[in-house]
């Protein structure tokens, strides 16, 4: 079964860092691109990034390009979301995914940014 938990979420004031992680199994992690998505209220889903199979490749949305990195290991089967300089934004919440449109997706967590 194939199983992707996100944690690290939390209550953050703007210009803060936070650090996601994204734990898998059930499938072989280290053949996969995989993704970030980000789900707030006003705006719906949005994609955040997505990292390579070896890690080698990420592309990231213009909104966070150049304040949020994504890396893996794949010895441990887990991918992270470094974000840095957040932005007062409210209440998201975040999902790693296998697939590229993030219609699968688990329970994600939540990320408050306050102003």
């Amino acid at each position: 079964q194939v199983q992707l938990v996100e944690s690290g979420g939390g209550l953050v004031q703007a210009g803060g860092s936070l650090r996601l992680s994204c734990a898998a199994s059930g499938f072989p992690f280290s053949v996969d691109s995989l993704h970030w998505f980000r789900q707030a209220p006003a705006t719906g889903l949005d994609w955040v990034g997505t990292i390579t199979a070896r890690g080698e490749i990420t592309s990231y949305a213009s909104s966070v390009n150049g304040r949020f990195t994504i890396s893996r290991d794949n010895a441990d089967n887990t991918q992270y979301l470094q974000m840095n300089s957040l932005k007062p934004a409210g209440t998201a919440r975040d999902f790693c995914t296998r697939e590229a449109t993030g219609a699968i997706r688990g329970q994600g967590t939540q990320v408050t940014v306050d102003s």
